[in-house]
């Protein structure tokens, strides 16, 4: 069984792709999953990608920043080529159109008659799936919902990113490029697989009940019956103005089980916070506080290999949140080294799905 990886941060398209190309081979790849800069036009790197490994299914997505075996990059293309052993089978369907009321039907219809299986009866340590889609469509949670209703398979994945541009992000399949879309990947794996979702915070004691929102634009406007910032500022003990310097530090989660499912504030807007993802009505969350991000990640990494065995490929999605904090306390190189003697590929990511759209998280599909 072989899972290999490569980078390249090459000037050009032509020289990247060749440069991955000579990294994995060109044979016997059944699958390349790959993550690139928006620095390079979406069209053109996914139809290169494609050209150079015609005989593999190829897909992937733009970044916030690329991450493989033992380093976080920016302006680069990393990807992770599996042969036929590591992955048994693979299908890809594309919602061209997140709007599309039964895009995630369509995208399962084809699943089904690939495997000739039904999605509900596949067997979820058998079949594993990963979902890239659009950072900027805000239908991540509709989207993730649909899924969970119709399957016992789990999808993990992120949100694709520009490097905080918020201008356009893509997904990438089999050579073309889609913006207001997802590409949904259906894989049975050769050997065992885990997953790993690590948010690094701790649950503060302050509740704060969402009593009114704009659920459509995420936009808490009031928490405890009061202006969403003033209530999330008394929680903190600090003054309304001061109140967006402490979101990446103070989210807020939904807790359930003891674990956290993080919701991460955005902005203010007036008197209301603005969510990179969705808050309901009625919906009571708890005050988190960060804690130390490279040693909760690689307790969940250690976790991971004890349930499997051992590790021979990670496929991980790191919320670009958690990737500003670690710049900001300088430990990307840290980060990195815990990939160091794994074969790993993944990008900072614009939200995560696992078992629902999260923030300020690291979802990770783990290979034995």
């Amino acid at each position: 069984m072989k899972i290999s990886t490569a980078c390249s941060t090459k000037g050009n398209i032509t020289d990247i792709v060749k440069d991955i190309q000579d990294q994995l081979g060109n044979s016997g790849n059944k699958l390349v999953v790959f993550y690139a800069s928006p620095s390079y036009e979406p069209e053109a790197i996914s139809k290169a990608m494609q050209a150079a490994f015609q005989d593999a299914t190829v897909f992937g997505c733009t970044t916030a920043g690329e991450i493989t075996s033992g380093k976080m990059l920016k302006n680069s293309v990393v990807a992770m080529a599996f042969d036929a052993e590591a992955v048994k089978d693979v299908k890809i369907a594309v919602i061209e159109d997140l709007k599309d009321p039964n895009g995630v039907e369509k995208a399962f219809a084809t699943f089904e008659k690939h495997f000739g299986v039904p999605m509900l009866d596949m067997n979820p340590s058998r079949y594993v799936g990963i979902v890239l889609v659009d950072g900027l469509s805000g239908a991540e949670e509709n989207l993730i919902e649909k899924i969970g209703d119709q399957t016992d398979v789990l999808f993990v994945g992120g949100s694709a990113g520009d490097d905080l541009k918020f201008e356009g992000t893509s997904v990438f399949v089999e050579g073309k490029s889609y913006n207001n879309a997802a590409v949904l990947a259906l894989l049975k794996p050769g050997k065992k697989f885990t997953f790993v979702k690590t948010q690094s915070f701790s649950i503060l004691p302050e509740k704060l009940l969402v009593t009114k929102a704009d659920e459509e634009n995420r936009e808490v406007l009031e928490f405890n019956g009061k202006p969403a910032v003033v209530a999330y500022a008394e929680a903190l003990g600090v003054a309304p103005e001061n109140a967006d310097s402490r979101f990446m530090h103070n989210p807020v989660g939904l807790v359930v089980n003891d674990e956290p499912y993080v919701r991460s504030p955005q902005r203010v807007n007036g008197q209301s916070i603005k969510f990179y993802c969705s808050v309901k009505e009625g919906m009571e969350l708890s005050l988190l506080e960060s804690t130390d991000i490279i040693e909760g990640t690689k307790q969940a990494l250690n976790d991971a290999k004890a349930e499997l065995g051992s590790i021979s490929g990670v496929i991980a999605f790191n919320c670009i949140l958690r990737t500003l904090e670690l710049i900001q306390k300088q430990s990307t190189d840290d980060f990195g080294k815990l990939f160091a003697d794994i074969p790993a590929v993944g990008f900072s990511t614009y939200g995560e799905q696992y078992i629902g759209h999260i923030n300020q998280t690291a979802t990770m599909l783990v290979f034995a």
